[in-house]
């Protein structure tokens, strides 16, 4: 893949997530590196999700000790810890979702009663060290230590971080995360007892509902709905 088209890929990514209710002001990121570099392409700091275009993506080193391009958000620091402690890891989202940032601020487990919770199911790490915007490397190791091999860590009280092996990977993956803590969020308030799928159903969903081939048609579905929303997006890619 060229870094042209991953650029476009994070910029309309952006715009999915702006779509499925992440937009905070211009808060939260989404990034995405070719395998193997030594760089990263980001959404800047000032833009929000729903404006993103690939002119106001930046490229930044997973050297912290670079210098930063002046238009890098300042939770820079979170994307490099991640990238430098997963090698698989080429696409991370962080936002500021709603349902996502309610479910993280209960002790809740997350249980898959729906395919959606299938999905990260024990995949789910909590970092409540501190709820601030991560401006440090140190506390950016903490949230990659926290994440550990899995897919996604919530940030009490502050939102959610979920990695991809691509940007198409995590930006589905922060849709479906947003959807399976709502869902639960709305099943807890229900004020009755509720069920929830068996650890084979959820094998079968992970391998059929969330393989590689699926995730690939909810990446071009959410990229017809960028297209339908803003028809300039269609030049992108």
């Amino acid at each position: 893949m060229s870094t042209k088209r991953l650029v476009a890929q994070v910029a309309c990514g952006a715009r999915m997530l702006s779509l499925d209710g992440h937009d905070d002001f211009n808060q939260g990121q989404i990034s995405a590196r070719l395998p193997g570099a030594d760089t990263f392409l980001i959404k800047n700091a000032l833009c929000g999700f729903d404006e993103a275009t690939p002119d106001q993506v930046v490229e930044a080193s997973v050297d912290h000790t670079v210098p930063a391009p002046a238009m890098a958000p300042p939770e820079l620091p979170l994307h490099q810890a991640i990238y430098r402690a997963r090698p698989d890891v080429n696409g991370i989202v962080h936002s500021h979702a709603p349902h996502t940032l309610v479910f993280g601020a209960t002790d809740l487990a997350l249980r898959p009663l729906s395919h959606d919770g299938a999905y990260f199911v024990d995949r789910m790490g909590l970092y409540t060290v501190t709820s601030n915007t991560v401006l440090d490397i140190e506390t950016g190791d903490q949230i990659a230590k926290e994440l550990g091999d899995g897919e996604t860590v919530l940030l009490r009280n502050h939102g959610g971080v979920i990695v991809g092996k691509s940007v198409r990977h995590a930006a589905v993956f922060a849709q479906v995360l947003e959807r399976a803590c709502r869902l639960q969020l709305l099943a807890e308030s229900a004020g009755m007892p509720y069920t929830w799928s068996s650890e084979w159903d959820v094998n079968l969903k992970r391998d059929f509902i969330y393989a590689d081939l699926s995730v690939r048609s909810y990446w071009e579905y959410a990229v017809r709905r960028v297209v339908r929303t803003w028809p300039e997006a269609g030049q992108w890619l």
